[in-house]
């Protein structure tokens, strides 16, 4: 994938914290996906562990979900963990990784946040300005927000509220199992988002390109 640079990564604290405030505006999070239009999905994942950071991006045909390429890249973690800023100690890796791909995704899926974040500019969010591309946050555990428990059944999903705007949902993708947090990322809607995730999730908790890209950013 070709990718234009949109800024610097050697920021202090302050001055992400000041970038991501201003790149939110740029976020367009009301367009629908035409979903019967995607063919291929990507899924991205991280892993951090003694100083590494490994990247792991895997491409799959849609709605099969067949493997079609898996890249990875690994670096010297350069930015210290503090909550609100992973994109900073995560991004360049996938950005290594990213360039590497010789798919071009319709559609990518980050285990992450995407608008779900204080300032709106989680991992999946910051990215899309990045790639120009569809992005979607597919997060695990709840970082932030008030939400009602959805229903047990697969497919069941409630608004996730933080300071009065709802930034995603929580989606149970498989019945009697934790639900996950989406949101979108970059030109999408969250409906549309949430019918993407839940399609790419047939047998398990998490969508399977991030399920496989999980994988293949494990160090062990």
């Amino acid at each position: 994938m070709d990718i234009e640079p949109l800024h610097d990564w050697d920021l202090s604290p302050k001055s992400a914290i000041a970038l991501q405030a201003e790149l939110a505006a740029r976020l367009i999070s009301d367009r629908p996906l035409a979903i019967d239009r995607i063919k291929r999905v990507a899924g991205v994942d991280v892993s951090v562990k003694g100083g590494q950071t490994r990247a792991a991006i895997v491409v799959m045909s849609f709605p099969d979900l067949s493997p079609i390429e898996t890249v990875v890249a690994q670096q010297a973690t350069r930015f210290p963990y503090i909550p609100g800023l992973l994109a900073f100690r995560e991004a360049p890796a996938i950005l290594q990784a990213l360039s590497k791909l010789g798919s071009e995704p319709d559609a990518i899926i980050f285990d992450g946040m995407g608008q779900i974040h204080p300032r709106r500019m989680g991992i999946a969010a910051h990215l899309g300005l990045w790639l120009g591309r569809p992005t979607i946050g597919c997060g695990k555990s709840h970082y932030i927000g008030e939400y009602d428990e959805p229903d047990k059944e697969k497919g069941s999903r409630m608004p996730l509220f933080y300071r009065g705007e709802q930034l995603g949902a929580v989606l149970r993708t498989r019945t009697g199992v934790k639900p996950v947090y989406v949101s979108v990322g970059h030109l999408a809607n969250l409906e549309s988002a949430l019918e993407l995730v839940l399609a790419c999730a047939p047998r398990f908790r998490l969508p399977e390109p991030i399920r496989a890209a999980h994988k293949a950013a494990s160090l062990g």
